[in-house]
């Protein structure tokens, strides 16, 4: 008998990645739903998964709607902050004294809390998009601009005696050598801030009032409403996945050559 190897290789990878995290969802649904059930827990301190369900099914278009809008919130606010972030990376890795004088201010950023920062973004710049991307963006500078420093200074010594004796310029080294070698640091980076954006535009959504998932979930909790807050926090948990998938994705065909997808 004849398989088809697409086929194959499709189940494999479904039973292999997909078919247990489905699995431990169902377990813990099952065990989520019985117990509020069989304790008696109201709703509005813990919701039942099918009251979640009832309620997402029901409110469907406008949590879309707002899910949209943070989706777009979140991807503007990672492409500044990263582009940023590999920009100052770049600076500092050229720069002795620059690393020794922006270090610590991207630290600075880096430790003060969002719950600060963000009132003070929706003051200057309104209650509109802007502050929202904003708090996004510095969520997610500090991890890649890390990642990216460490990946342009992490270069091989043996490679870079290699460029040095055909007499490279320091920008020949720097395109052809520190540049690629720094890419799978830049995509780590990139994993560890695709979730903080998302976080970064529900934390400015949550102060600037009506507006995305963190409008609603604004009004969910000072009503109560805690399906609506579950509901909420499930298109915050798909829009996060899909986006690590994305960088993921993107990372794989980017990083063919590296050996840490040869033997996948």
């Amino acid at each position: 008998m004849k398989y088809n190897k697409k086929y194959v290789v499709s189940e494999s990878y479904f039973l292999q990645h997909i078919a247990p995290p489905i699995l431990a969802m169902t377990v813990i649904g099952a065990i989520w739903e019985m117990y509020t059930r069989l304790a008696k827990i109201p709703t509005y301190i813990l919701p039942s998964p099918v009251t979640v369900i009832d309620h997402f099914y029901n409110n469907f278009s406008n949590l879309v709607t707002s899910g949209g809008i943070t989706l777009i919130e979140a991807v503007a606010g990672f492409i500044i902050g990263s582009t940023l972030a590999m920009a100052t990376a770049v600076l500092m890795g050229l720069s002795r004294i620059l690393e020794r004088s922006l270090y610590p201010v991207a630290l600075l950023v880096k430790v003060t809390p969002m719950v600060a920062i963000a009132p003070l973004l929706v003051i200057w710049f309104g209650f509109n998009m802007i502050p929202i991307i904003l708090v996004a963006a510095v969520i997610t500078f500090f991890p890649v601009m890390v990642n990216t420093y460490i990946g342009l200074r992490s270069i091989n010594t043996g490679i870079l005696d290699v460029f040095k004796s055909v007499h490279a310029s320091n920008w020949e080294i720097f395109i052809n050598l520190r540049i690629p070698s720094s890419l799978p640091y830049v995509f780590a980076g990139f994993r560890v801030a695709i979730p903080l954006s998302v976080i970064g535009a529900f934390v400015g959504e949550f102060f600037s009032g009506n507006r995305g998932l963190g409008g609603i979930m604004f009004v969910a909790y000072h009503n109560l409403d805690m399906p609506a807050l579950f509901s909420a926090i499930l298109i915050l948990a798909i829009i996060g996945i899909c986006l690590t998938v994305t960088i993921s994705y993107v990372e794989k065909r980017w990083l063919f050559w590296h050996e840490s997808f040869l033997n996948r």
